[in-house]
């Protein structure tokens, strides 16, 4: 890697790692938040029956190397196919490295392209950005073309042809639109309000999925299933959010309206880690 104008080795390899562990840590926190619906957090397993927190929290750590091998690559770097490109390669391998950890359960292929696109571009902006400018640039970078992706098909990808709905390419290629314009004001929006980290992240969580097209939960349960978690996550957020009784209530509903349609939304998981790194690396 070319070194860039004003910053050292040292400088580049440690700004590489902090990025690597503050996106591992950002994986770590949104598995073990609870309670979350469907999801597999500190009680158990959710609606999942090859996953746990301890495969999810092996996964995260599996995944260190590839953002710090991101955030190297990215440094200082400008939007351009060689980059995508790089980072296609590098998400593959992240992805290989995840699978083998996990005994090929999926945990974080979701996650990893987020992340992956989040991590890059901070690498790519360095300090005192701001949320807009890091999707920007995240949204640059995956709106390019990364011809020597496999052809297959996921089931997200699937879900999302079978009922017409943008999927976590859309997303990010838009920027980042439910971590915008959702999910990081409803953080904040509940901090402020008072509310415990753990209750403002799960309303955060609400927010998004309020009206993501999770196509984690429409594989598993279809529209019945999307809209029993838009709502559900509505009736949450109207109740006065997960920091009141009320929202805890109604946080309890939708759980039990997730595991009773074996729906899990991982989408909006993986956007929630991603919603954690961005709060914790821009400025507001």
């Amino acid at each position: 890697m070319k070194r860039q104008p004003g910053f050292s080795a040292t400088d580049v390899e440690r700004g590489a790692q902090r990025l690597a562990w503050v996106a591992t840590g950002c994986l770590i926190d949104e598995a073990r938040l609870s309670p979350k619906p469907g999801l597999v957090d500190a009680r158990g397993n959710g609606a999942h029956q090859d996953l746990s927190l301890a495969l999810m929290e092996r996964s995260a750590h599996s995944l260190t190397p590839t953002f710090y091998a991101l955030a190297l690559h990215s440094w200082q770097r400008t939007v351009d196919i060689a980059l995508r490109q790089q980072v296609g390669k590098l998400g593959r391998e992240g992805e290989a490295s995840m699978m083998a950890a996990t005994g090929g359960v999926n945990t974080h292929r979701g996650a990893i392209w987020a992340l992956g696109l989040l991590v890059s571009a901070a690498a790519m902006l360095g300090e005192e950005v701001s949320a807009e400018q890091l999707t920007d640039c995240a949204a640059q970078l995956a709106q390019l073309p990364d011809t020597a992706e496999p052809k297959s098909f996921s089931k997200g990808l699937r879900a999302s042809q079978r009922y017409q709905v943008p999927g976590a390419r859309e997303e990010a290629q838009q920027g980042f639109p439910h971590i915008v314009q959702l999910a990081l004001p409803q953080l904040r929006h509940s901090r402020g309000n008072g509310a415990d980290e753990a209750s403002a992240q799960l309303d955060a969580l609400m927010a998004i999925m309020t009206s993501l097209s999770d196509t984690c939960v429409l594989s598993r349960a279809g529209l019945t299933g999307l809209q029993a978690m838009q709502q559900g996550a509505q009736q949450v957020l109207a109740a006065g959010g997960c920091a009141t009784l009320a929202g805890r209530r109604a946080l309890t509903r939708l759980d039990n309206h997730m595991l009773l349609l074996n729906a899990s939304p991982g989408g909006a998981a993986d956007l929630l880690a991603a919603t954690l790194f961005i709060d914790r690396i821009t400025v507001n």
